[in-house]
């Protein structure tokens, strides 16, 4: 089984000489304490726990899965101890306030540690990062004896985190959801109802997890406008922070799944559980969306992590393998040359380097709008309406591509890739579910266009078209200037398709929904586009050598064979959406 290697030089390079994150932390950070000695040793521990703790459980995970019975779960060998190093370390309080036992540290940071656990092991990384998202929602909007209650041991690592949204009978439309909440005469809930899906819902890990339940109050409207959002903890919770007994919460059963064996996907089950509203009542939906987004940016997180596991383990096969005679020899004087002497195998491996290194540089700059988001800054409106933006594209665009970069990963192995041996199946069937978490990519593509490009006038593209002119006009006369005048050429035609889509959405009803995921591909081609000058304009910068050469070959790449897809992108988005919806849904079989 190949071995994870965490990219650091990549990464010093995104955050040192394309993102400048030495220059971010001195401005939207509170403290001094961010030093590059900081932050370069916390990532070189990360590399080291993700590469010599966690990648050796990978396939453990895969193999063993997670075990249920009577209503409990174990996870698989190994992932307990693993996860005490974790807590040992205090990994988890990184991002966290210092008031609750945390170390106060950027949340792009941690962003950065999160892509190598989730290179290393996605299902085990998964377990800490859910409870991220858990103490940040009751951070944001608990009240103070909420805070006191949960935050401390969840940000120790002691507790765990989950949300639960989704019920058998609803899946994404959660104006549908049954679970109900009572009012206590001591203030508290009864929260009865059942959720599925629920990612680390019950496990080995924790004494305690503490469950964020959407659920709808007595008097509530149908609808989205009707739900509330609770605090339920699996064992009870006194005043004083500690457990008192178990609460209502059970593990009906966990699903058998394609991929992220390893963690617990689970039916929970709540009977009268003790709960506590967190935020008003009826605005749970808002509520839960400060955990929903930054989940989607995690999910983003996850599918360009397995980019990068899938190309490293795919290009060191591809320069061992020797198979067949390339057009142009590598080693004449032997029967064969390695596979990567030939054309489409390095088609594969460029597309792979492409999406992996370009993806990295949209989620951390994404993590860098976070970190600004989190503080309070002249910039901080600015931020939040570039993470609105970018958000959808870096969980959607990211997460389909890594199903291309990860498929592209077995077909380089050929019949090894398709057998377990080398990882590179697992990484497929592991990146699969990140299309899906957090709203399937339909429903990124739908937000992006309907509810905020359209639903804002534009207006919500205005600061990130602004930045790219301001980079383009900088850079259009330099030695990367084809590339920026790429860039500026993608970004007319992403404008242009835009005003089109608005206009056709004024007749026909159908048009939203029929462009909006081809849109969201259009608007991740563009985007990385971008990012992908910044890069070059600074590889070309840097002192000759490998290094420089690779950033440059790669960015040659995506905008001579990637970049064109937004091509036929604009014909299907400008096709009819008649060709979706004139068969009846009785014709549709054909029989």
């Amino acid at each position: 089984m190949p071995e994870y290697r965490a990219p650091m030089k990549d990464i010093q390079f995104v955050m040192n000489d394309v993102l400048d994150f030495r220059s971010h932390y001195t401005r939207y950070h509170e403290t001094e304490e961010v030093t590059q000695e900081l932050v370069s040793a916390i990532l070189n521990e990360a590399a080291k726990f993700s590469q010599e703790v966690v990648a050796p459980l990978n396939s453990v995970g895969d193999r063993e899965g997670c075990q249920w019975q009577s209503g409990s779960v174990s996870t698989p060998s190994g992932f307990k101890e693993a996860y005490d190093k974790f807590v040992e370390g205090g990994w988890t309080g990184l991002p966290h306030r210092e008031i609750y036992g945390g170390q106060g540290l950027p949340v792009s940071l941690n962003a950065i540690v999160n892509e190598m656990l989730a290179s290393a092991n996605h299902a085990w990384m998964m377990y800490a990062s859910l409870s991220g998202g858990a103490i940040i929602t009751i951070d944001a909007h608990g009240s103070e004896e909420q805070k006191n209650r949960f935050l401390p041991k969840l940000v120790s690592g002691e507790w765990s985190g989950t949300m639960c949204l989704t019920e058998a009978h609803c899946g994404s439309d959660l104006g549908l959801l049954r679970t109900r909440a009572e009012p206590s005469p001591d203030g508290s809930y009864r929260i009865s109802g059942s959720k599925i899906f629920i990612s680390a819902g019950e496990h080995d890990l924790t004494d305690n997890i503490i469950h964020l339940v959407l659920a709808r109050l007595p008097d509530a409207p149908e609808g989205v406008g009707g739900i509330s959002l609770f605090i339920v903890p699996k064992n009870c919770v006194d005043s004083n922070g500690d457990v008192s007994h178990r609460n209502g919460v059970n593990c009906g059963s966990i699903e058998h799944k394609m991929g992220i064996h390893g963690n617990a996907t689970c039916v929970i089950n709540f009977d009268g559980a003790e709960g506590f509203l967190l935020g008003e009542p009826q605005k749970g939906m808002a509520t839960m969306f400060t955990f929903i987004n930054e989940s989607r940016l995690g999910v983003a997180i996850q599918g360009q992590a397995h980019m990068q596991a899938s190309f490293q383990k795919a290009l060191d096969y591809a320069k061992e393998r020797v198979q067949m005679r390339a057009p142009v020899r590598a080693f004449p004087d032997q029967s064969a040359d390695p596979i990567i002497s030939h054309p489409d195998i390095r088609r594969m491996l460029l597309t792979q380097k492409a999406f992996a290194e370009g993806g990295r540089l949209l989620n951390y700059y994404c993590a860098q709008l976070a970190d600004i988001s989190h503080c309070e800054s002249a910039d901080k409106e600015r931020a939040e309406t570039l993470l609105a933006l970018l958000t959808p594209i870096a969980k959607g665009f990211l997460t389909e591509m890594s199903l291309e970069v990860t498929q592209n990963g077995v077909q380089i192995l050929g019949g090894h890739g398709f057998i377990s041996e080398w990882g590179l199946e697992q990484d497929y069937r592991d990146t699969r579910i990140t299309a899906i978490y957090e709203g399937t990519n339909t429903i990124q593509g739908l937000d992006l266009l309907g509810r905020k490009i359209l639903g804002s006038g534009g207006a919500i593209l205005k600061p990130f078209i602004a930045e790219i002119d301001e980079f383009c006009d900088a850079n259009i006369g330099g030695a990367c200037g084809m590339w920026v005048k790429a860039v500026a050429d993608s970004k007319a035609l992403w404008l242009d398709v835009t005003r089109e889509l608005g206009e056709r959405a004024m007749t026909d009803p159908n048009s939203i929904g029929a462009a909006a995921y081809d849109y969201l591909m259009l608007s991740g081609y563009c985007t990385l586009a971008y990012f992908w000058a910044k890069a070059a304009v600074a590889a070309n910068g840097l002192a000759e050598g490998n290094f420089r050469d690779s950033k440059l070959a790669t960015a040659r790449f995506y905008f001579e064979r990637l970049l064109p897809r937004t091509q036929s992108l604009v014909t299907t988005i400008f096709s009819s959406s008649n060709n979706l919806m004139d068969l009846s849904v009785e014709a549709f079989a054909g029989e």
